[in-house]
């Protein structure tokens, strides 16, 4: 049975800033936090939420045999999952050079190949590639060569999934889910009206045929920032964003992030996530690069951008956001659009949106997800409304078994 939401608000609160800590800190701390067994169940949900249970696993020295348990079987499904990517990437590797399709393996595998998390540490919940848009039939052919269909497209990417193959049902990471496959043509992010585009940043000039890695580590940073800017604007950043972040900084000399400055304009967008890796990863990010990003951020986002956590930021804020992302408008203009396109969605967004009920999991069965826009709307504007695909994970948190996590 769920608890009542505001408890549930509370604990997800409380669970998520205490996890961030007790990851940043790697094994350092030794408090074992005084939470009764409800509070535990939502602090594994968080941990899936944020994709950070593989990595607590590593680090985490509470002695709560439960929550210990948890930490190692999701580690040990991630490691298992992560060996087929490696194995699948392999395999389209070598397709497309024998099709001489050039392509880019973004983030999560891209920090792989850099060694910066082995198998076990690193949740992927698919594999993101880019390719010229003149390759994309190509592409799309190399895919379809490993059983794999076109399922859906969004204004960002393609999703390709196995066909015939069903998605697991287990919480959290599980060997056996499905591998799907993002095919971008561009790197770009809606903040939330305006598109930034970074793909002549990211995009590798010298690119053969195959998988190509990020020409540099600050082409690698400049996209995790702005994925994650982007997750901020629509309230769903994750904690693993800001260890992705915080990690790659540690690597990285002053002169290696300048291809943030080599775009049509200031990394204007850039400052809110950096600010929270320093926030919760403190002395990974340096001084002068953190200054100069706050220089080149609008006003508002640089004040509002001093009091964002983690929670506010993220699934882990319980109740939905009329208006995400409205404190990142630039202009009356784009305030004026975002407002109207609230109020009136576009043809595109309510293809996404039908695409949504039909692919995600988390949306089946929820009869607030299939009202009516109008009616939505004015239902947020009376009462508080849960997000759905939080009270997804927590409801798969509090499902497990009869054992307590608490010590």
């Amino acid at each position: 049975m769920l608890p009542p939401l505001e408890q549930v608000k509370s604990d997800l609160s409380l669970t998520t800033e205490t996890l961030a800590d007790e990851l940043a800190r790697a094994g350092q701390g030794t408090d074992v936090p005084a939470w009764n067994d409800t509070a535990w169940r939502v602090a594994a949900a968080a941990a899936v939420a944020h994709g950070v249970a593989p990595l607590l696993a590593g680090c985490s020295v509470w002695p709560a045999r439960e929550w210990q348990d948890f930490l190692a079987t999701q580690r040990e499904h991630v490691e298992l999952r992560q060996r087929r990517i490696a194995d699948l990437l392999t395999r389209i590797d070598t397709r497309a050079r024998d099709l001489g399709v050039p392509m880019m393996a973004l983030k999560g595998s891209a920090l792989h190949g850099l060694g910066i998390y082995v198998a076990g540490e690193r949740p992927m919940a698919d594999i993101d590639l880019l390719v010229r848009p003149e390759h994309a039939d190509a592409a799309a052919a190399v895919l379809a060569g490993f059983g794999y269909e076109e399922t859906y497209r969004q204004w960002k990417h393609v999703v390709f999934k196995p066909a015939g193959v069903r998605p697991a049902t287990a919480f959290g990471e599980h060997r056996d889910t499905p591998i799907n496959i993002e095919l971008h043509t561009r790197i770009h992010e809606r903040l939330p009206i305006r598109v930034v585009d970074v793909t002549s940043i990211v995009w590798a000039p010298d690119a053969v045929p195959g998988i190509n890695p990020y020409p540099s580590s600050g082409a690698l940073m400049t996209h995790l920032l702005l994925h994650a800017a982007g997750s901020i604007c629509g309230r769903s950043l994750r904690l693993l964003h800001l260890h992705d972040m915080a990690q790659l900084s540690r690597r990285m000399r002053r002169a290696a992030w300048e291809p943030l400055w080599q775009g049509d304009e200031a990394p204007w967008w850039a400052y809110p996530p950096l600010r929270l890796v320093d926030r919760y990863f403190p002395g990974t990010v340096p001084r002068a690069v953190l200054q100069r990003l706050r220089r080149d951020t609008t006003p508002l986002l640089r004040t509002l951008s001093s009091r964002q956590t983690l929670t506010s930021t993220s699934c882990s804020h319980l109740w939905l956001h009329l208006l995400p992302g409205v404190e990142w408008v630039r202009t009356p203009g784009d305030l004026a659009t975002l407002l109207l396109r609230r109020v009136r969605p576009s043809r595109e967004s309510r293809e996404e949106r039908v695409d949504m009920l039909r692919t995600q999991a988390w949306l089946q069965g929820q009869e607030w997800v299939r009202q009516g826009h109008l009616r939505r709307v004015v239902t947020a504007l009376t009462r508080p409304v849960p997000r759905m695909d939080t009270l997804y994970v927590v409801r798969g948190a509090l499902a497990q078994g009869s054992q307590a996590f608490a010590p």
